[in-house]
């Protein structure tokens, strides 16, 4: 099986209103990311977690922020036959009904 990085796109506006959301209801939010998680068994590599601010640097000791208004906000890694089967397995995904501009990008990892 091949193993897959899902990023967890979110914009900035979504994330920054969740410091409101009361912590009961940030705990309800996740039992259906561990439906997901359960559903999707052991091809679940790794659940991964949500990301705090970060930054660009280039390696000249330039740095940047996160960029536009949609940044990644969180990872998961994954392992399937193929894209089209990672696909399959993020259907129904709860990240993307958190927010209409919510999207998961999805990327092969390349053994080295």
């Amino acid at each position: 099986m091949k193993k897959f990085m899902l990023h967890y796109m979110a914009p900035v506006d979504a994330i920054e209103g969740m410091s409101q959301v009361p912590p009961e209801q940030r705990e309800e939010g996740m039992k259906a990311w561990y439906t997901w998680r359960d559903s999707v068994g052991d091809k679940l590599l790794d659940l991964g977690s949500p990301l705090g601010p970060g930054t660009n640097f280039d390696g000249s000791g330039k740095t940047g922020g996160n960029g536009p208004d949609i940044i990644v906000a969180g990872y998961s890694f994954i392992q399937a036959n193929d894209m089209e089967e990672v696909k399959d397995l993020v259907k129904g995904h709860p990240h993307l009904g958190w927010h209409e501009r919510c999207s998961i990008n999805i990327y092969e990892c390349i053994e080295m």
